[in-house]
Parts: structure tokens; sequence; C-alpha cells
């Protein structure tokens, strides 16, 4: 092969290896009994639950360790961080039981290569009626100040998920995520956005380039019953999804949703991410 062929040669293999680096990963959220199923369904990793990571006995986890290597399927990121019992906001509040399990949970998900653990979480958060607004910001700030270090030191960022007023009455919108974010101000404290709540609550999608440097992870859902997205005229997807690209957004979406057929729904719903991000 002459030089002049190899150099265009090389240019392309390059471009080829960054547009597969930068390729988005789509997962599932699910229990761990649904592991293989998701693979099955062709998602890049499963997103498990934190709190059942956490509750196991010493002897279940290692054999959770054991399924999920076998598997072969990534578990790099977990949800639902904190049981609904321990308390974030409030009298109630015990820092000392916060930090024990948080310490325990941590060191369960790292050991299973989570990177990134979201905070949604909203009963542990929710702020009992006639307490103090501006006190419970302040626990919110004081435990995302408490946690970051916890998370670093294991290689993990806690993405906080703002969520619809049902579920929780703080950080309900990715505005507000992204001032608790700014109020912690620890890299290994940083948000996450669920397009089922940012819809619900109708909170611009142009929050996604407000927040931009410090967005880490996407779960996504058809907010018409909270199903898989199916189909791209089933619901207004695309303004969510042009500010993702306007900022060139490359790391991981989940499928947060339900599905009466994991293995037809699955790859539907990974084909109309790929098609919305144009990757």
């Amino acid at each position: 092969m002459t030089g002049r062929l190899m150099v265009p040669m090389l240019a392309i293999l390059l471009a080829a290896s960054a547009a597969a680096q930068s390729r988005v990963q789509i997962g599932y959220c699910a229990p761990l009994k649904d592991v293989s199923a998701a693979k099955r369904a062709g998602f890049d990793y499963v997103e498990l639950s934190t709190t059942e990571i956490a509750a196991l006995s010493d002897a279940d986890f290692e054999q959770a360790v054991a399924a999920l290597t076998d598997t072969g399927l990534p578990v790099p990121v977990t949800n639902l961080f904190l049981p609904a019992a321990l308390k974030v906001t409030g009298p109630e509040a015990d820092t000392a039981r916060q930090m024990a399990y948080v310490a325990k949970a941590f060191d369960r998900v790292a050991r299973l290569g989570v990177r990134i653990v979201v905070f949604g979480s909203g009963g542990a958060r929710r702020v009992p009626e006639g307490y103090p607004r501006d006190d419970a910001v302040r626990q919110m700030v004081d435990f995302g100040r408490r946690i970051a270090p916890l998370a670093q030191a294991r290689g993990l960022t806690v993405a906080i998920e703002p969520l619809r007023r049902e579920e929780t009455n703080i950080v309900n919108s990715a505005a507000e995520g992204l001032d608790l974010v700014e109020a912690v101000r620890d890299p290994a404290f940083q948000l996450m956005i669920d397009f089922f709540h940012l819809s619900r609550e109708h909170e611009d999608p142009r929050i996604v380039v407000r927040a931009a440097s410090h967005l880490r992870h996407i779960h996504l859902a058809n907010p018409e019953g909270r199903v898989f997205p199916l189909a791209d005229d089933e619901y207004d997807y695309e303004p969510f999804f042009a500010n993702l690209r306007a900022i060139g957004y490359d790391q991981r979406i989940s499928i947060e949703a339900s599905t009466t057929d994991l293995q037809r729904d699955g790859p539907r719903a990974i084909a109309l991410v790929r098609r919305a991000l144009g990757r």
C-alpha cells in the first residue's frame, strides 16, 4: 500500500474508532432477576437498584456478583439510592445511620463496576409537613457534601434526580437539581435528568444546555403511561433530543419504564434512541 493510500485509511480508522467510543450506551432499569432478560433484549447495560443490592445478605450479595459476572452485562449505574425510611430531611434525619448505609451501599455497588449512583429516593428526601423548607434545603446540601467524598474514594459519582411533585416535594425540576449541585460544589455530586419527570413538570428541555457541564445520566420513558418509548410520533421527544445533540451528549441513557414484552419493546426503544441521537 502506498503512503498516499495509507494516510486516508488511517484517518478513516481513527474516525471510526472515535465514533465507536462516543456511541451513547442504552440501558434498562431492572431488578436483579431481570438481568439476563435485559441482555437478551439487546441493552448495553443494566441499571440496578442500590437499595436491592444493599439489602442483600453477604452470601446473597456474593451470589449476585457471581451471577452478574457470568451474565456479562455491565452495571455502570444504579438507582433507588436510599430506602424511604432513611430520612435526609426533617427532624428524623440521622447522620450516623445515613453514613453507615451509604458506606455499605457504595462499597457494594463499586464492586459491581458502578460509576453513577442515581439519587432519586423521593420518600427519603420528602420534607415533613410544617418543616422549614430552608432547613430542608440545608440538610440536602449537607448530605451531598458528606457523601461526595465517600463516592469519590470509590470511583463513584452521585447524580441527583429531580422528581415530579407526586413523588416528592423537594428538587422537582432539573433547574432545582442544578442549584443543589452548585451548592454542594463537589465533582462527585452531579445531575441526571429523567425525561418523564421533566415532561410532567412541564420544564423547558433547554435546561439540558444550561446543565451540560453537570449532566451525567439520563432516564427515558414515554410520559403517556410511563411505558417504553417505541415510536417517534407517539410523543414530542424531539426538543429534548435536539438539546442532547446540541451539547454532544455522549454518556448513558437508561429506559426506566414498564413493558409487557421486554424482548419485543426493548429493541424498538433502543432503535428510537439511536435514531433520535443520530447514532
